[in-house]
């Protein structure tokens, strides 16, 4: 009998279903997968009842970055329907005043012509230190990018500066919960991964080595066998 679990992957902020290729084939062999389409909407609220919408009646839940804030509502709205919970590269806190104001900078930006300078500078805050001259990886950024586009990367900065804050919900997630982070993650401190991990009963904390805020292409065997881990626990 097949007691397989449909998977639900839901990417980062200007990121596409091309972020989660490499671990694809991993988690393929756990159950059906699909990837969320999660750039439709400028608020959180309507993102995740969008998804729900088009989701399986229940399943395994990861979140990449922004993909976790979307999770968080998921779990908001429908915890029933979430079996398992993992969170890569994300964090439960809200906005900053200061990142709220680059957000807006970037926004700005992109919607006077500069989309693709915008994408160019947030590279290196995306990747490990190391790979900063990784052209193989700087091209997958700008790819998505593309996928993603200007008037879709406006709605996700809008929904992401206006998200709450989830920190006073970790202690109600009773699923079997993976949070993932990378050692070096610019973006989003791995500190905030370990401050989400201790206040979720039973979390699992994995922090991977030489790696930053993409560790499905940086490091796609240490992330794919830590979420098989997770789904098969």
């Amino acid at each position: 009998m097949d007691n397989s679990m449909p998977i639900l992957l839901i990417p980062g902020l200007v990121s596409s279903p091309r972020i989660y290729a490499p671990v694809l084939p991993a988690l393929w062999r756990c159950g059906p997968v699909t990837v969320a389409n999660h750039i439709r909407d400028d608020n959180m609220g309507a993102i995740a009842r969008r998804i729900l919408a088009e989701a399986p009646p229940r399943f395994a839940l990861a979140g990449h970055s922004m993909g976790g804030y979307i999770a968080f509502e998921i779990m908001r709205q429908a915890p029933e329907r979430v079996a398992r919970l993992a969170l890569i590269n994300t964090q439960a806190r809200p906005d900053t005043s200061e990142a709220t104001e680059r957000r807006r900078g970037l926004m700005a930006r992109a919607k006077s012509g500069g989309y693709r300078e915008v994408i160019d500078e947030l590279f290196p805050g995306f990747v490990h230190p190391s790979r900063r001259e990784d052209e193989s990886l700087r091209q997958l950024v700008r790819d998505m990018g593309e996928d993603v586009g200007v008037d879709a990367f406006i709605r996700q900065q809008t929904a992401v500066i206006s998200r709450p804050d989830s920190r006073p919900a970790l202690a109600w997630i009773r699923c079997p919960t993976l949070v993932l982070s990378g050692d070096q993650d610019n973006t989003i401190p791995n500190s905030l991964s370990i401050e989400m991990a201790s206040n979720i009963p039973d979390a699992k904390l994995v922090i991977l080595p030489h790696c930053g805020h993409l560790p499905q292409p940086e490091q796609p065997e240490a992330t794919a066998a830590a979420l098989v881990e997770w789904l098969q626990s």
